[in-house]
Protein backbone atom coordinates (compact mmCIF):
# COMPACT_ATOMS: atom_id res chain seq x y z
CA UNK A 1 0.00 0.00 0.00
CA UNK A 2 1.38 3.28 -1.06
CA UNK A 3 2.10 5.93 2.39
CA UNK A 4 0.17 8.65 2.71
CA UNK A 5 4.06 10.80 2.43
CA UNK A 6 3.64 9.86 -1.56
CA UNK A 7 0.93 11.30 -2.24
CA UNK A 8 1.57 14.46 -0.66
CA UNK A 9 4.76 14.49 -2.43
CA UNK A 10 3.17 14.00 -5.86
CA UNK A 11 0.46 16.47 -5.29
CA UNK A 12 3.16 19.11 -3.64
CA UNK A 13 4.99 19.25 -6.50
CA UNK A 14 1.81 19.81 -9.00
CA UNK A 15 0.74 22.60 -6.58
CA UNK A 16 4.22 24.15 -6.54
CA UNK A 17 4.53 24.23 -10.18
CA UNK A 18 1.31 26.42 -10.26
CA UNK A 19 2.66 28.70 -7.62
CA UNK A 20 5.86 28.96 -9.62
CA UNK A 21 4.13 30.14 -12.84
CA UNK A 22 0.97 32.11 -11.45
CA UNK A 23 3.82 34.11 -9.07
CA UNK A 24 6.16 35.27 -11.73
CA UNK A 25 3.14 36.14 -14.01
CA UNK A 26 1.80 39.00 -11.57
CA UNK A 27 5.84 39.46 -10.50
CA UNK A 28 6.78 40.67 -14.18
CA UNK A 29 3.07 42.92 -14.11
CA UNK A 30 4.63 45.03 -10.66
CA UNK A 31 7.29 47.69 -10.76
CA UNK A 32 10.32 46.28 -10.00
CA UNK A 33 11.37 47.20 -6.60
CA UNK A 34 15.60 48.27 -5.53
CA UNK A 35 14.53 48.12 -1.51
CA UNK A 36 14.09 45.05 0.77
CA UNK A 37 10.15 46.62 0.86
CA UNK A 38 7.92 44.19 2.68
CA UNK A 39 5.16 46.50 0.94
CA UNK A 40 6.22 44.91 -2.56
CA UNK A 41 4.01 41.48 -0.50
CA UNK A 42 0.80 44.07 -0.59
CA UNK A 43 1.06 45.28 -3.93
CA UNK A 44 1.45 41.89 -5.39
CA UNK A 45 -1.60 41.01 -3.61
CA UNK A 46 -3.49 43.37 -5.62
CA UNK A 47 -3.16 40.89 -8.64
CA UNK A 48 -6.10 37.95 -8.49
CA UNK A 49 -3.01 35.69 -10.43
CA UNK A 50 -0.50 36.76 -7.57
CA UNK A 51 -3.02 35.42 -5.17
CA UNK A 52 -4.17 32.28 -7.00
CA UNK A 53 -0.75 31.41 -6.94
CA UNK A 54 -0.45 31.86 -3.16
CA UNK A 55 -3.15 29.71 -2.57
CA UNK A 56 -1.17 27.18 -4.72
CA UNK A 57 1.97 27.81 -3.07
CA UNK A 58 0.59 27.53 0.44
CA UNK A 59 -1.28 24.57 -0.57
CA UNK A 60 1.96 22.98 -1.57
CA UNK A 61 3.63 24.21 1.83
CA UNK A 62 1.01 22.59 3.35
CA UNK A 63 1.56 18.91 1.84
CA UNK A 64 4.91 19.08 2.08
CA UNK A 65 4.49 19.95 5.50
CA UNK A 66 2.60 16.59 5.67
CA UNK A 67 4.98 14.96 3.85
CA UNK A 68 7.78 15.86 5.96
CA UNK A 69 6.05 14.06 8.82
CA UNK A 70 7.37 10.81 7.44
CA UNK A 71 9.94 11.60 4.77
CA UNK A 72 13.38 12.42 4.88
CA UNK A 73 13.75 16.57 4.46
CA UNK A 74 16.41 15.44 1.74
CA UNK A 75 13.85 13.82 -0.39
CA UNK A 76 10.97 16.82 -0.08
CA UNK A 77 13.37 19.42 -0.15
CA UNK A 78 14.78 17.84 -3.59
CA UNK A 79 11.23 17.33 -4.70
CA UNK A 80 10.30 21.09 -4.51
CA UNK A 81 12.42 21.52 -7.51
CA UNK A 82 10.27 19.17 -9.46
CA UNK A 83 7.88 22.10 -9.87
CA UNK A 84 10.41 23.04 -12.04
CA UNK A 85 9.10 20.81 -14.23
CA UNK A 86 5.63 21.61 -14.12
CA UNK A 87 6.08 25.43 -14.33
CA UNK A 88 8.24 25.09 -17.32
CA UNK A 89 5.35 23.08 -18.91
CA UNK A 90 2.89 25.64 -18.24
CA UNK A 91 4.87 28.10 -19.24
CA UNK A 92 5.66 26.65 -22.90
CA UNK A 93 1.83 25.56 -22.96
CA UNK A 94 0.12 28.95 -21.44
CA UNK A 95 2.36 31.60 -22.07
CA UNK A 96 4.49 30.44 -25.29
CA UNK A 97 7.92 30.57 -23.13
CA UNK A 98 10.96 29.95 -25.18
CA UNK A 99 12.88 27.21 -23.46
CA UNK A 100 16.50 26.56 -24.42
CA UNK A 101 17.77 23.45 -25.33
CA UNK A 102 19.85 23.19 -22.63
CA UNK A 103 17.17 24.14 -19.96
CA UNK A 104 15.00 21.45 -21.41
CA UNK A 105 18.21 18.66 -20.88
CA UNK A 106 18.57 19.76 -17.47
CA UNK A 107 14.92 19.35 -16.38
CA UNK A 108 15.19 15.97 -17.37
CA UNK A 109 18.06 15.42 -15.83
CA UNK A 110 16.26 16.89 -12.50
CA UNK A 111 13.42 14.42 -12.85
CA UNK A 112 16.00 11.46 -13.11
CA UNK A 113 17.89 12.92 -10.19
CA UNK A 114 14.20 13.08 -8.01
CA UNK A 115 13.57 9.69 -9.33
CA UNK A 116 17.23 7.98 -7.65
CA UNK A 117 15.85 10.24 -4.41
CA UNK A 118 12.69 8.73 -4.40
CA UNK A 119 13.57 5.01 -4.57
CA UNK A 120 16.67 5.95 -1.81
CA UNK A 121 14.39 7.49 1.10
CA UNK A 122 13.02 5.60 3.95
CA UNK A 123 10.47 7.06 5.75
CA UNK A 124 10.86 7.17 9.29
CA UNK A 125 9.04 9.97 12.31
CA UNK A 126 11.29 12.95 13.32
CA UNK A 127 13.35 13.48 16.16
CA UNK A 128 12.85 16.86 18.40
CA UNK A 129 14.84 20.06 17.77
CA UNK A 130 16.29 21.16 20.84
CA UNK A 131 16.88 25.06 22.65
CA UNK A 132 20.49 24.82 20.34
CA UNK A 133 18.62 24.57 17.26
CA UNK A 134 15.76 27.08 17.97
CA UNK A 135 18.01 29.83 18.71
CA UNK A 136 19.97 28.77 15.80
CA UNK A 137 16.88 29.31 13.37
CA UNK A 138 16.09 32.62 15.27
CA UNK A 139 19.38 33.38 14.24
CA UNK A 140 19.39 32.41 10.63
CA UNK A 141 16.40 34.50 10.51
CA UNK A 142 17.92 37.88 11.14
CA UNK A 143 21.29 36.81 8.93
CA UNK A 144 18.83 35.56 5.88
CA UNK A 145 17.17 39.63 6.17
CA UNK A 146 20.25 41.19 6.49
CA UNK A 147 21.61 39.70 3.31
CA UNK A 148 18.66 40.31 1.84
CA UNK A 149 18.89 44.34 2.36
CA UNK A 150 21.94 44.35 0.38
CA UNK A 151 21.62 41.23 -2.39
CA UNK A 152 17.83 43.91 -3.34
CA UNK A 153 20.36 45.90 -4.77
CA UNK A 154 21.49 43.68 -7.69
CA UNK A 155 19.86 43.63 -11.26
CA UNK A 156 19.12 41.29 -13.86
CA UNK A 157 20.03 37.34 -13.76
CA UNK A 158 22.69 37.82 -10.77
CA UNK A 159 19.54 39.90 -8.41
CA UNK A 160 17.26 36.72 -9.42
CA UNK A 161 20.23 34.06 -7.98
CA UNK A 162 21.09 36.09 -5.11
CA UNK A 163 17.69 36.86 -3.80
CA UNK A 164 16.42 33.52 -4.71
CA UNK A 165 19.20 31.51 -3.34
CA UNK A 166 18.34 33.50 -0.38
CA UNK A 167 14.95 32.69 -0.32
CA UNK A 168 16.02 29.29 -0.81
CA UNK A 169 17.47 29.60 2.84
CA UNK A 170 14.84 31.47 4.17
CA UNK A 171 12.61 28.38 3.21
CA UNK A 172 15.43 25.72 3.93
CA UNK A 173 14.96 26.88 7.76
CA UNK A 174 11.11 26.35 7.40
CA UNK A 175 11.67 22.92 6.47
CA UNK A 176 13.31 22.37 8.90
CA UNK A 177 11.15 23.87 11.64
CA UNK A 178 8.61 21.50 9.98
CA UNK A 179 10.00 18.36 10.57
CA UNK A 180 9.30 18.08 13.99
CA UNK A 181 6.33 20.39 14.58
CA UNK A 182 4.87 17.87 12.04
CA UNK A 183 5.13 15.04 14.71
CA UNK A 184 3.38 17.22 17.63
CA UNK A 185 0.59 15.05 19.30
CA UNK A 186 -1.81 17.35 19.95
CA UNK A 187 -3.06 20.68 18.48
CA UNK A 188 -2.20 22.32 22.11
CA UNK A 189 1.58 21.40 21.72
CA UNK A 190 1.29 22.37 18.18
CA UNK A 191 0.29 26.01 18.88
CA UNK A 192 2.32 26.43 22.02
CA UNK A 193 5.49 25.01 20.04
CA UNK A 194 7.77 28.20 19.21
CA UNK A 195 9.06 26.27 15.91
CA UNK A 196 5.71 26.71 14.50
CA UNK A 197 6.71 30.57 14.88
CA UNK A 198 9.61 30.56 13.46
CA UNK A 199 8.40 28.63 10.71
CA UNK A 200 6.03 31.41 9.66
CA UNK A 201 8.30 33.81 9.96
CA UNK A 202 10.71 32.37 7.68
CA UNK A 203 8.12 31.28 5.42
CA UNK A 204 7.25 35.09 5.12
CA UNK A 205 10.59 36.44 4.36
CA UNK A 206 11.00 33.55 2.06
CA UNK A 207 8.46 34.33 0.11
CA UNK A 208 8.85 38.73 -0.05
CA UNK A 209 12.71 37.36 -1.44
CA UNK A 210 10.99 35.07 -4.20
CA UNK A 211 8.70 38.21 -5.29
CA UNK A 212 11.82 40.33 -5.33
CA UNK A 213 13.99 37.12 -7.46
CA UNK A 214 10.95 36.89 -10.00
CA UNK A 215 10.83 40.71 -10.74
CA UNK A 216 14.66 40.65 -11.92
CA UNK A 217 13.69 38.15 -14.99
CA UNK A 218 14.20 34.64 -15.05
CA UNK A 219 11.50 32.29 -13.08
CA UNK A 220 13.80 29.39 -13.40
CA UNK A 221 16.88 30.95 -12.30
CA UNK A 222 14.65 31.87 -9.40
CA UNK A 223 13.27 29.39 -8.27
CA UNK A 224 16.49 26.90 -9.34
CA UNK A 225 18.30 29.18 -6.94
CA UNK A 226 16.13 29.06 -4.35
CA UNK A 227 15.84 25.11 -4.69
CA UNK A 228 19.44 24.57 -4.96
CA UNK A 229 20.36 27.07 -1.54
CA UNK A 230 17.55 24.90 -0.13
CA UNK A 231 18.06 21.51 -0.89
CA UNK A 232 21.84 21.13 0.87
CA UNK A 233 21.30 22.75 4.54
CA UNK A 234 18.15 20.55 5.10
CA UNK A 235 19.39 17.49 3.53
CA UNK A 236 22.60 17.95 6.35
CA UNK A 237 20.36 18.91 9.46
CA UNK A 238 18.07 16.24 8.21
CA UNK A 239 20.10 13.42 7.80
CA UNK A 240 22.46 14.55 11.38
CA UNK A 241 19.46 15.76 13.39
CA UNK A 242 15.96 14.69 12.41
CA UNK A 243 16.19 11.06 12.12
CA UNK A 244 16.09 11.10 8.31
CA UNK A 245 17.34 7.48 6.86
CA UNK A 246 17.85 6.09 3.96
CA UNK A 247 17.07 2.07 2.73
CA UNK A 248 20.43 0.22 3.75
CA UNK A 249 22.28 -0.83 0.61
CA UNK A 250 21.18 2.33 -1.52
CA UNK A 251 22.94 5.28 0.11
CA UNK A 252 24.99 5.12 -3.18
CA UNK A 253 21.62 6.11 -4.75
CA UNK A 254 20.66 8.51 -2.84
CA UNK A 255 24.13 10.13 -3.10
CA UNK A 256 23.73 9.91 -6.74
CA UNK A 257 20.66 11.52 -7.42
CA UNK A 258 21.10 14.52 -4.64
CA UNK A 259 24.41 15.61 -6.50
CA UNK A 260 22.19 15.20 -10.30
CA UNK A 261 19.76 16.71 -8.55
CA UNK A 262 21.97 19.79 -6.94
CA UNK A 263 24.03 19.64 -10.21
CA UNK A 264 20.71 20.67 -12.43
CA UNK A 265 19.23 23.25 -10.42
CA UNK A 266 22.54 25.02 -10.49
CA UNK A 267 22.69 24.40 -13.69
CA UNK A 268 19.59 26.34 -14.67
CA UNK A 269 20.53 28.93 -12.62
CA UNK A 270 23.12 29.57 -15.53
CA UNK A 271 21.02 28.64 -18.38
CA UNK A 272 17.66 29.78 -17.61
CA UNK A 273 16.47 32.15 -20.09
CA UNK A 274 14.66 35.47 -19.19
CA UNK A 275 10.71 35.13 -19.44
CA UNK A 276 9.32 38.54 -18.77
CA UNK A 277 9.70 41.94 -19.23
CA UNK A 278 9.27 44.58 -16.45
CA UNK A 279 8.41 47.67 -16.00
CA UNK A 280 11.30 49.63 -14.22
CA UNK A 281 10.83 52.32 -11.49
CA UNK A 282 8.61 55.27 -11.80
CA UNK A 283 7.40 53.46 -15.17
CA UNK A 284 3.78 51.99 -15.25
CA UNK A 285 3.38 50.53 -18.40
CA UNK A 286 2.66 46.78 -17.87
CA UNK A 287 4.91 43.82 -18.30
CA UNK A 288 4.81 41.99 -21.75
CA UNK A 289 4.38 38.35 -20.38
CA UNK A 290 6.52 35.92 -22.60
CA UNK A 291 8.95 38.14 -24.18
CA UNK A 292 12.23 37.67 -24.55
CA UNK A 293 14.49 40.57 -23.78
CA UNK A 294 17.53 41.35 -25.75
CA UNK A 295 20.52 41.67 -23.75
Amino acid sequence: MVSSGWCFLAAMIIAYGFANMLQSVAAARTTVHHTFDPGLLLRLAGHRTYLIGLLCQVTGFVLAFLARRDLPLFLVQASVAAGLGVTALLGVVVLKWRLPAAEVALLVLLFAGITALVLSAQPAPSKGLGTAGLVTLALALGGIGLLGFFAVRLHGAPGSVALGSLAGLAFSAAAVAARPLASAPSAEAFVRDPLLYLLIAHSLVGQLLLGLAMQRGSTTAAVAAMDAAGAVPAAIVGLLLLNDKIWPGREWLAAVGFLITLASVIGLTRYAAPQHHHAVARTPERAMVGAVPRA
